[in-house]
Formats: structure tokens, C-alpha cells, sequence
């Protein structure tokens, strides 16, 4: 099983290095390949907050991780125009749930080359994920056969405020062959709880974590800050960079039982 994770936002360089620092210790002590990963632009937010530091700084942090750490790394697009400049640093490229359906913005991706890991959409059926893959190989033929393709479960709408979990979304998403990756931060999201800004409960992370790793699933998604209350996006979602050893050696044993 691989991890995603790093902070939500790049805020500044330094929570960025400090963090990617921890988690690359951390994993290779565990033996466990890390994608790091971290948003230049949260631009789907629910209200007029901070969205981070751009593109171009953005890019210059996220490869001075890659040249210090030799990590892979993974960050989010939301135009088809980015695609392109963001696969220079980028190993993987993410679509974000509420862009899992915008064909250009997935073709975009796959003409890079690169990895594409599609979220599915709050709005979507884990099978309707098929339409995502299909696009993506409209380009880049061989993507899913290659493993350029990931999937990743972040809940789905129930109501206003609330998401759900539905485990056998991974078990869906598994039969079209393609690495299946569970977000156990996202997840735990109440989109526009707080007047107008998403809020979350990071408590209920370990539960979902440790479902969705029984299920069998490919990869582990966790936002982690070294003090998510100051964080500027996902404050109530994100794990406190010092709990994420328990939590990931937690999800290892499960892991290797299931496997």
C-alpha cells in the first residue's frame, strides 16, 4: 500500500519542508512509498478564503521537495491549461472531485503522460467512474493497463453538510482494474458547516482508515499539518503531522492481514 499525503495547501515553504522531512522518515522506516502531495490552489473553496501561494511558487517548493527528498510527487489541476506546466514537477496528477467529469480537463492530463489520480465526484456512482477512465484513454490508450490511472474515494454527499462512506465504492471501483486509493481526510469534510467554510471532524479519520484498508484498497490518502488548527484550508479535516507513525502503522497491520 502507498501513502499520499502532505499539507492540504502550500502555505509557505517552511510547514512544506518541515512536513516533507516527517513523512520521509517516517516512510522509509516503514518501508512504504510516499507520494507527496500538496494543492498550489484550492480554488474550489465554498467561500473568498485563502487559497494558497500560486502556481509558479507553488511549482518552486514542490520541486525543491522532489530535488531534496527524491520523493514523487503529487498536486492538483483544475484548468487544462495547467496540465501541462505542472507535469514538469509533478509525478501525478489530480483531478479534483468536482472536476471528475470535465472531459477536457482529464484529456489535458493524460496527454502529459503522467499519472492521473481522478477523485470521484460527491455527486457521483463509484461504476460511473468508467466515463473518467474512458476519456483519459481516449488519449492515453494504455493508462489503466500501465497503472496511469488512479481512483480515489472521498465520500459522497448525503444532505447538506454531511458525507458518507460507502465501503463498497472501493470494491466497485476495483473491478475496473485500475489502483483504488481511499482519502481518509476528505472524507471526513462537512462542506459548508461553518457559514459558508467546509468544516470536519479529523476523529472519525482512523475509523474510516481503518474500513477502508480492510476492504483491500491500493493506496492511503492523508492530509497532515504540524498543527492543523492554524491551517489554512481543511483545519478541521487535516491530522496532526505527530499522530501520523500510529496512524499509518495502524493501517500496515491491517494491510498485511488483508493481503
Amino acid at each position: 500500500m502507498f501513502l499520499i499525503a502532505g499539507p492540504c495547501a502550500i502555505e509557505n515553504r517552511e510547514i512544506v519542508l518541515r512536513t516533507a522531512e516527517t513523512l520521509n522518515s517516517l516512510c522509509y522506516e516503514l518501508g512504504v512509498t510516499l507520494y507527496f502531495k500538496s494543492s498550489f490552489d484550492k480554488a474550489n473553496r465554498t467561500s473568498a478564503s485563502a487559497r494558497g501561494v500560486g502556481m509558479d511558487e507553488g511549482l518552486k517548493i514542490l520541486q525543491e521537495v522532489k530535488s531534496a527528498y527524491s520523493l514523487p510527487i503529487l498536486t492538483d489541476v483544475h484548468e487544462s491549461w495547467q496540465c501541462a506546466p505542472v507535469a514538469e514537477v509533478a509525478d501525478v496528477l489530480q483531478i479534483p472531485a468536482f472536476l471528475s467529469r470535465q472531459t477536457d480537463l482529464l484529456q489535458a492530463a493524460a496527454k502529459t503522460g503522467r499519472i492521473v489520480n481522478v477523485k470521484k465526484g460527491q455527486f457521483m456512482a463509484p461504476w460511473d467512474m468508467k466515463g473518467a477512465i474512458e476519456k483519459i484513454e481516449q488519449e492515453a490508450p494504455m493508462a489503466a493497463r500501465d497503472g496511469r490511472i488512479w481512483l480515489t474515494e472521498r465520500g459522497s454527499s448525503f444532505g447538506y453538510g454531511r458525507l458518507i462512506v460507502d465501503m463498497t465504492s472501493l470494491v466497485e471501483m476495483k473491478r475496473f482494474g485500475c489502483p483504488v486509493v481511499f482519502d481518509a481526510t476528505h472524507s471526513v469534510q462537512q462542506p459548508s458547516s461553518q457559514a459558508g467554510i467546509t468544516g470536519g471532524n479529523r476523529a472519525m479519520v482512523p475509523a474510516l482508515m481503518r474500513a477502508a484498508t480492510a476492504v483491500g484498497i491500493d493506496g492511503l490518502f492523508i492530509e497532515t499539518h504540524p498543527d492543523p488548527e492554524q491551517a489554512i484550508s481543511d483545519a478541521a479535516n487535516q491530522v496532526p503531522l505527530s499522530q501520523m507513525r500510529a496512524l499509518l502503522e495502524q493501517a500496515l497491520r491491517i494491510d498485511e492481514l488483508v493481503k
